[in-house]
């Protein structure tokens, strides 16, 4: 079996070997139509003229799913590797650009961006006209080292051991509530009857419930948003109290803070990129002003 998969590696096409790796991947033929954004028929003609040209059975099929064969977990090893083996090769090229030109992504929360980041941006593209930003708005973590993004700025208790970067600070948490609802003498009295404004349960906070735990506060949390933008908006509203970075509520108008920082709370915040990328002079700039941002910005989220 194994020399006769060898024989016939020049048979495939790099299109063939994605399909049986994104089924082997995958499981499912549909699924991995999809992945490749071809049809399902699409992908069922080509998996059956590949396996009568090859004469091998790349997939134990079922209507629950495609199992793999020896061949298919051959041929999708390969892919993986080859995958790998480029990627490394791009971050390596890219790493030797000493130019301070080029494209650079950059991925981070929306949050960070809208209510810290961007306001440092305009004098970084005035001072490097020849640097184009892709700014890629999520909370979902993107792969620095498949090249899913140049450069991360998010909060993180732990960063990978495989990046390299810099901590830029403490992003600093506080109570917040709509200046509507209270002035002066009152605060006290209106924070003892409020309801709380809390994350929902498809939002990823530990952090926040077990605070909200810890104060005993979990019953009075009766408005409940899936966004730390959606707290914001109906702590804003006058739904209730919410705990919010001090980066947002310090600089809205709309709101009052309600006693001191939880350190309990505060999150490292940490600028990071691949080791193969943090040569390259766009990365470099990009590393250097953001960190200045974070030291020299009122509000910023160094405490």
């Amino acid at each position: 079996m194994q020399e006769k998969i060898a024989r016939t590696y020049n048979l495939l096409s790099w299109d063939d070997m994605c399909l049986v790796h994104a089924i082997a991947d995958i499981g499912t033929l549909s699924g991995a139509a999809r992945a490749l954004q071809i049809s399902h028929p699409t992908a069922f003609r080509r998996l059956n003229r590949l396996e009568q040209k090859m004469g091998v059975r790349f997939f134990d099929r079922a209507r629950v799913g495609y199992t793999a064969t020896t061949a298919a977990e051959e041929v999708s090893g390969l892919v993986q590797r080859l995958r790998t083996d480029v990627l490394a090769v791009e971050r390596r090229i890219a790493g030797r650009d000493l130019r301070p030109s080029g494209t650079l992504r950059v991925t981070t929360t929306d949050t960070l961006l809208f209510g810290w980041l961007s306001f440092g941006l305009l004098e970084f593209r005035r001072a490097y006209p020849d640097i184009r930003l892709d700014l890629v708005v999520s909370n979902d973590v993107f792969s620095l080292s498949r090249r899913e993004a140049d450069i991360a700025v998010r909060p993180v208790h732990s960063p990978d051991e495989s990046l390299v970067g810099r901590r830029l600070g403490t992003i600093a948490q506080a109570v917040y509530l709509a200046k509507t609802l209270t002035s002066g003498p009152e605060t006290d009295e209106v924070t003892t009857s409020i309801d709380w404004i809390g994350p929902d349960d498809s939002m990823t906070y530990p952090e926040y419930d077990r605070w909200l735990r810890q104060e005993g506060l979990v019953q009075r949390c009766r408005v409940r948003v899936n966004t730390v933008y959606g707290m914001l908006s109906a702590a804003r509203a006058g739904l209730g109290l919410s705990v919010l970075p001090c980066y947002l509520g310090e600089n809205d108008e709309q709101l009052s803070r309600v006693g001191g920082t939880i350190p309990s709370m505060a999150t490292d915040l940490w600028i990071l990129t691949h080791p193969d990328l943090r040569k390259t002079e766009r990365i470099r700039i990009f590393l250097d002003h953001v960190a200045g941002l974070a030291k020299t910005s009122r509000f910023g989220p160094v405490e």
